[in-house]
């Protein structure tokens, strides 16, 4: 089988400050350090199990950012992936959802043959969940979100345990189709040694948006109708402690007041 796993290099949220916002309104990604996604981990997992399930099975890294990006891809392989193709252009900078997906979409077609592409559930940086069932939608996809094992697969149908909301769910799926994995899934195996030594000067593909035969008019921030106003930090601060009523007027009072203090 040949697998594909969206992965993205992410800023790491314990570390946002005054400096995670652009005065465009987008994620100042140069000036924050950088993690693997922690779902997009999960999904690799599940993607190297099904590797060594069926012999001769390749798993193919896409990644879409800056070029430093290629980290995840590097990653990627010393855990068990294949190869990898980093996307890259300033032209795709401030990407909402739609317009990444569509950029990856395109990617994916470029990439070509493929039974099962796989991505985490969502990103830490945005938080959406949008971006794997849009890649989905824009390829013509069946699709299993909220993954969190696969069952079995034959080579002509999936079949995934889904976590939801009240409980859990098993759903069949012909191929190919697309899997998102959530954070509780199994976690993705450490690096291995001889892997590492293998590949770390490692190069990759790397393409910009001429190389995807991309419409200039739906990518980057042109092909975004997302803004992002801005990015605070919030942090939860016990004070004192209060005793409430049943009644209407204290329940409004504290849903006020949760509002006003960003809680909710």
């Amino acid at each position: 089988m040949k697998i594909i796993v969206l992965a993205k290099q992410v800023p790491d949220t314990h570390n946002v400050g005054p400096e995670a916002m652009t005065p465009e309104g987008t994620v100042n990604r140069s000036a924050l350090p950088t993690v693997f996604n922690p779902e997009d981990l999960n999904a690799l997992e599940q993607a190297i199990r099904l590797k060594e399930q069926h012999p001769g099975s390749t798993i193919t890294m896409l990644t879409m950012g800056l070029p430093k990006a290629v980290e995840v891809l590097k990653e990627g392989v010393f855990r068990g992936a294949d190869d990898g193709v980093l996307l890259t252009d300033r032209a795709l900078g401030g990407a909402d959802t739609l317009a990444t997906s569509y950029s990856l979409a395109q990617a994916i077609r470029k990439i070509g043959e493929y039974d099962i592409i796989m991505c985490g559930r969502q990103a830490i940086d945005g938080d959406t969940a949008q971006v794997g069932p849009q890649v989905a939608e824009k390829l013509g996809l069946p699709q299993i979100t909220y993954t969190e094992e696969i069952l079995s697969c034959d080579g002509q149908t999936i079949v995934c345990r889904r976590h939801i909301d009240g409980g859990v769910e098993t759903v069949e799926a012909p191929l190919p189709a697309l899997i998102t994995v959530n954070g509780s899934a199994a976690p993705c195996r450490t690096r291995n040694v001889k892997r590492v030594m293998a590949n770390k000067h490692r190069e990759f593909t790397t393409w910009g948006v001429a190389d995807i035969d991309a419409d200039a008019s739906q990518i980057g921030k042109t092909g975004s109708p997302t803004n992002v106003k801005a990015v605070k930090s919030i942090i939860f601060k016990a004070k004192e402690t209060r005793t409430l009523t049943a009644s209407d007027a204290d329940i409004s009072a504290l849903i006020k007041e949760l509002k006003e203090n960003n809680t909710i």
